[in-house]
C-alpha cells in the first residue's frame, strides 16, 4: 500500500503520465486503479483533513479552522478535457477550467471546486462556501476577492456581490469581508491576508501534474488537488518532526 501511496505522490510531483511510472513502483494499471477506487469513496479528501488536522495541531492551532481565505484560479486545459467541463474566461484570457478553492489562515485546503473557466467566482462560491460551512463548523470569517473592474455575475444563481454576503450572513452565519484592490501606478501591491491563498495557488503550480489540467474528468482533477496539498503537508511534517539522538 505504501508503495501505491508514493507512485501516486510521485505521479503528481512530477506530471508524468500514468503509463510513464517508473519500474520502482507497481504496476501503472494497478495504481490508477487505486487513484479511481480511492477517489470515488472520497478518500483522498479524509485522508487530506486528516493530515490537516494533525499539521494544525503541531503548529500549536486547533484542528479546526474559524477562519478562512478564497479566490480562484483558471488554468488551461488539456485535449482530454471534454467541451461540456471547459470553458473560456474572459478576464484571464484562459480557456480551461477554474479551480476555486477555500484556505485556512495557515493556507491548508478547506474545501475546492474545479468547474469550466467561464463559470463565475461569485456563483461557485455559492456551492463552495456552503460546502465548506457544512464541513468545517467553526469558519465564521472568509475573506473573499473584490475586483473593482469585474462585472457583476448574472449566471443562474443570480449571485451579485452584495447578494453572496448576504447569502452567507444568513444561510451560513459567515461573515464574508470583500478585500478591495485598487488600481494603481505602484505595480504589485501586496494585501494584507491575500498573500495567503495566492501562495497556496502557487504551490500548485510547482506541482507539475497541475500546471495544467490534464484530467478527462472534474472529479480527477478535484482529487490531484487534494493530493498536491497532501504533498505539502507531509513536507511540514516531516521537518517538524522532532530529531533523535
Amino acid at each position: 500500500m505504501w508503495a501505491v501511496l508514493d507512485a501516486v505522490r510521485y505521479l503528481v510531483g512530477s506530471g508524468i503520465k500514468w503509463r510513464a511510472l517508473p519500474g520502482d513502483f507497481p504496476p501503472w494499471g494497478r495504481v490508477y486503479a487505486f487513484f479511481l477506487r480511492w477517489r470515488a469513496q472520497v478518500l483522498v479528501g479524509g485522508f487530506h483533513d486528516r493530515l490537516r488536522d494533525r499539521v494544525r495541531q503541531r503548529a500549536g492551532r486547533d484542528a479546526q479552522p474559524t477562519a478562512g481565505v478564497t479566490d480562484s484560479q483558471s488554468v488551461k486545459a488539456d485535449a482530454v478535457a471534454g467541451a461540456d467541463s471547459r470553458g473560456f474566461d474572459g478576464g484571464k484570457l484562459v480557456n480551461g477550467r477554474k479551480r476555486q478553492g477555500v484556505v485556512d489562515t495557515p493556507g491548508l485546503l478547506l474545501g475546492v471546486r474545479v468547474t469550466a473557466a467561464d463559470v463565475g467566482d461569485r456563483s461557485a462560491a455559492h456551492v463552495l462556501l456552503a460546502q465548506v460551512a457544512d464541513v468545517h463548523h467553526r469558519p465564521a470569517l472568509v475573506w473573499a476577492d473584490g475586483r473593482p473592474h469585474r462585472q457583476p455575475d448574472s449566471g443562474p444563481t443570480g449571485s451579485r456581490t452584495g447578494s453572496l454576503i448576504e447569502y452567507c450572513l444568513t444561510a451560513l452565519c459567515l461573515v464574508l469581508p470583500i478585500v478591495k484592490r485598487s488600481d494603481d501606478s505602484r505595480g504589485c501591491v501586496v494585501l494584507p491576508t491575500w498573500w495567503i491563498v495566492e501562495r497556496f495557488f502557487a504551490h500548485l503550480m510547482r506541482t507539475r501534474r497541475l500546471a495544467r489540467d490534464f484530467e478527462r474528468h472534474i472529479t480527477s482533477a478535484e482529487a490531484m488537488l487534494y493530493w498536491s496539498v497532501i504533498l505539502l503537508m507531509t513536507r511540514r511534517l516531516a521537518r517538524s518532526r522532532p530529531q533523535r539522538g
